[in-house]
């Protein structure tokens, strides 16, 4: 597995690539860091004084101490990646030149308007085209949760994916969830046997999906410890439900988008991602 392993020199991007290392094997790891000036206003004017060269600086002594940061985990790492420039667009362009697997970030978890102005990672897990693993704090990667849905696409590169993890010691999860439309209860909706009846075929549907997804599993070697179907909103019950079972890992199986639905519209793994503790995989369709 190629990962491109992105580093500012904090403890959350440290935390990311510990807590990776603990679910997948055989992988080879290049290092990226940003010599980024790019957040200042145009009116500063940097490039008569030492400000550009602090930051290289500042660049490569984060890029030396990961290549032993990683080599202490006896991880041999590849190349050292540095660019003077803006994050974001300097790490779609190195994936866009290499193949990578997965990028490996960290992220602060910011709050508030912080938020909404987006994170580094929050923007690469939208616009990238290649898989995602994103994490807040170091934990324990004991426990994984895959949240599945019935896509040809995903079903369809899974058991790839799985094959390239440390799954043999680990608590698996599988669940999905069906949402019941509010439309149902309007008024002159509320009857209640057709209701049940919908929420019956809703059941026997997931059901089927679950079996799916864990025949992958079990033809793979691999036992699901734990079944769920969940009913309601799908991220916040998928939050819920992590939160509950202490998880320390989600595995959110990315839908194919197109248009301005990539921008505009929220996905149920991007809100897991701004509001769960627990690490986080984006599975894109394209880059199994």
């Amino acid at each position: 597995m190629n990962v491109l392993f992105c580093t500012d020199g904090s403890t959350a991007s440290y935390n990311a690539v510990s807590n990776f290392l603990n679910w997948f094997k055989e992988v080879n790891v290049d290092i990226f860091c940003a010599a980024d000036w790019s957040f200042l206003p145009d009116s500063i004017v940097v490039e008569d004084s030492d400000f550009p060269i602090k930051c290289s600086n500042s660049a490569n002594a984060i890029l030396d101490y990961s290549y032993e940061y990683l080599t202490d985990k006896g991880i041999t790492p590849g190349k050292k990646i540095k660019i003077c420039g803006a994050v974001v667009d300097g790490i779609l362009e190195i994936c866009a030149d290499n193949n990578y697997d997965i990028i490996v970030l960290g992220s602060n978890g910011k709050k508030g308007i912080q938020r909404w102005l987006g994170s580094v990672s929050q923007e690469i897990a939208t616009a990238s085209a290649v898989s995602t693993y994103i994490s807040k704090k170091d934990n324990y990667a004991k426990k994984v949760l895959f949240a599945v849905n019935d896509v040809d696409s995903v079903i369809n590169g899974l058991s790839e994916f799985i094959s390239r993890m440390n799954l043999k010691d680990k608590i698996i999860y599988l669940t999905t969830v069906y949402e019941t439309p509010d439309y149902l209860f309007l008024e002159g909706n509320l009857n209640k046997s057709w209701l049940e009846d919908v929420n019956k075929k809703q059941e026997f549907h997931a059901s089927a999906i679950l079996c799916k997804y864990e025949k992958i599993f079990n033809d793979s070697g691999l036992c699901i410890n734990t079944r769920k179907i969940l009913n309601g909103n799908p991220s916040a019950e998928l939050i819920k439900y992590a939160s509950e079972e202490n998880v320390d890992l989600i595995v959110c199986l990315e839908r194919e988008k197109s248009g301005l639905s990539k921008i505009i519209l929220p996905s149920v793994s991007r809100r897991i991602l701004e509001n769960s503790l627990s690490d986080v995989i984006l599975i894109k369709p394209d880059s199994h």
